[in-house]
């Protein structure tokens, strides 16, 4: 239900995996910063979603927290990415009100069920009940949660080494497994076994391509992150449909050069 045209917490959460079923394009508002204000400045702004980055930005499960209902606050669902292999913290976030985890480093497809079971309720998985905050965020009742939460909460497995990409196929039938995001930073050094970091480099794109089109043949999410809008612009045209546009970092520092410039003539 809408209130005067605003989404309810209950569409706020659940708006994420709607979106992406029905084939919309999501970018996503990426946050190293551990400031609330943060990730929920980049949503008002116009980012579809936001990412809290635990694996290589600043954020912890208790900012996070705040970081979740910031983000809820502008009305908008919020990504977690956790460390590698912190697969308990994935049921808290998502108890906490996350409509998504992103797992850094699936390799296998036993990777890919370690990861399910946290995220998903049984069946489907293993996660334990304990939904305090997300029944608060999404304003279910708690029968109506355990029907929805599978549907609702997104597991996102990150592909980024030599390993996932063989095992892609599997990884992506876990059930469980809602898509795949493509790390091309760590992916471009395990394709030239340490030579190079070049996101944007041949053997990388090709992997891309591929990534796209195995997702697309199951019906799930194909992610990457971008370190530009002109990337990601690109990689639409290409079947990904949930995208950075750099991060708060990136986008600060861009922002501060130009500015600086035009300051100093």
């Amino acid at each position: 239900m809408r209130t005067g045209g605003m989404l309810t917490m209950t569409e706020v959460v659940a708006s994420l995996a709607r979106r992406l079923s029905a084939g919309e394009t999501l970018l996503l508002g990426w946050s190293g910063i551990p400031d609330p204000a943060v990730p929920e400045l980049m949503t008002r702004a116009g980012f579809d979603a936001a990412a809290l980055d635990m694996q290589h930005g600043a954020w912890t499960y208790a900012s996070a927290l705040s970081g979740i209902s910031a983000v809820a606050s502008a009305g908008k669902p919020c990504l977690v990415r956790i460390p590698v292999d912190e697969f308990p913290t994935v049921s808290r976030l998502l108890d906490a009100g996350a409509a998504g985890v992103i797992a850094p480093m699936i390799n296998s497809a036993a990777d890919a069920r370690a990861f399910a079971a946290f995220a998903k309720l049984p069946p489907l998985g293993e996660r334990s009940w304990g939904p305090a905050r997300a029944l608060g965020l999404t304003g279910l009742s708690a029968d109506a949660y355990l029907a929805r939460a599978n549907g609702i909460h997104q597991a996102i497995a990150m592909v980024e080494t030599r390993e996932a990409m063989a095992a892609l196929d599997d990884i992506l039938d876990t059930p469980g497994i809602d898509g795949v995001l493509v790390g091309p930073s760590d992916l471009s050094i395990a394709l030239s076994n340490g030579a190079k970091l070049d996101a944007d480099g041949a053997e990388v794109d090709s992997a891309l391509t591929h990534i796209a089109a195995a997702c697309r043949k199951r019906g799930k999410t194909a992610a990457v992150f971008c370190h530009s809008g002109a990337r990601a612009r690109e990689l639409v045209r290409r079947g990904y449909n949930l995208l950075s546009v750099g991060n708060d970092q990136i986008l600060l520092r861009q922002a501060a050069v130009a500015e600086m410039a035009v300051a100093r003539g």
